[in-house]
């Protein structure tokens, strides 16, 4: 099972690269988003989208709508399971 943490492109760090700064609840990372560019959607025009970020990389885009949600299963699943370790 693999795991898909949403967040949003914040800048572009490098266009040959195709690297950018994506920001997860909170925390910048530099991740590859070479699997959401193509010649309809190039990097300098994902500055402000919303993806799914797996071990360093942009997998899709998604709407706000759908990160917000999932964001908040994702808090409400470690809550839960912090409160069960107690």
């Amino acid at each position: 099972m693999c795991l898909g943490i949403p967040g949003q492109i914040t800048e572009i760090t490098d266009i040959n690269q195709k690297l950018a700064i994506v920001n997860v609840a909170g925390v910048k990372r530099q991740v590859n988003i070479a699997c959401i560019v193509n010649e309809q959607h190039p990097a300098e025009s994902c500055v402000g989208d919303w993806v799914l970020v797996h071990v360093g990389f942009a997998m899709n885009r998604i709407n706000e709508k759908e990160a917000a949600e999932t964001l908040k299963l994702l808090e409400e699943l470690a809550e839960a399971i912090s409160s069960y370790k107690r």
